[in-house]
């Protein structure tokens, strides 16, 4: 089972950052979750929430703001104890160190609350500029966006992100839709979503999973991936389950 690293090492380190990746490489993290959209100038950027306010010193929609003018704000804001500066990275900026890298890409496009025109295959052809197509995995919990993904590439992995119940028979759904992955919030998944993501050949991909005993259980369920805030604790954990 594979560990990746929520907005990097987010349970130490601010969220989405540099820093926050590579502390998660460190710890030697198989993939990296991260957050997408687009800027007012159509650069991508990686940032979870559509308005900067909880994670920098600044204010407003992500949207609102060019690439140049979002680098001046301070993104420490979150865990500012571990790190005292820290610019809103791009993702050609990611893409290029994650590219000398083992790391799998667990890249969500922010278009489920603003949908951005466009991002489906501004993001894909970035990936595509560095050669990463087989080290990524495309997310949203915009299912438009995740089918997007496939029509333009139909190879690339995706998975379908749902919260606040999740999706009855979410196995068949994504069978029947060509993804990869099914992405549901732990507080959601039930026996009947693992036995029905199996039958089907979906692998589960769950988030945010802190806690042992929950690890310990989708270890023995068989799935592919939980995508936790301390990834550090998790590998240690399941290397040992592995001996």
């Amino acid at each position: 089972m594979l560990v990746f690293a929520h907005r990097g090492y987010s349970g130490k380190y601010p969220e989405n950052t540099m820093t926050a990746f590579k502390k998660a490489h460190e710890a030697n993290a198989d993939g990296i979750e991260l957050d997408v959209q687009f800027t007012k100038d159509k650069q991508l950027v990686i940032i979870h929430d559509e308005k900067i306010d909880r994670t920098t010193n600044g204010t407003g929609y992500v949207k609102d703001y060019t690439l140049e003018e979002l680098k001046q704000f301070n993104a420490a804001k979150v865990h500012n104890e571990t790190c005292k500066e820290e610019t809103i990275p791009s993702l050609d900026e990611y893409l290029n160190w994650v590219k000398d890298t083992n790391l799998i890409t667990n890249i969500e496009l922010k278009t489920g609350v603003y949908y951005y025109s466009g991002i489906e295959e501004a993001t894909l052809n970035l990936v595509k500029k560095y050669n990463l197509e087989d080290k990524v995995i495309f997310s949203s919990f915009n299912p438009l966006s995740v089918v997007k993904i496939k029509e333009l590439a139909p190879d690339i992995k995706v998975g379908l992100l749902t919260e606040s119940g999740g999706i009855q028979n979410a196995g068949q759904l994504c069978k029947d839709f060509h993804f990869d992955y099914y992405h549901p919030d732990k507080k959601d998944l039930t026996q009947e979503t693992i036995d029905g993501c199996k039958e089907c050949g979906i692998g589960l991909n769950v988030w945010t999973v802190n806690d042992l005993e929950f690890i310990h259980k989708l270890y023995e369920a068989n799935a592919n991936a939980i995508i936790t805030n301390y990834p550090d604790i998790p590998k240690i954990y399941l290397n040992n389950l592995q001996k």
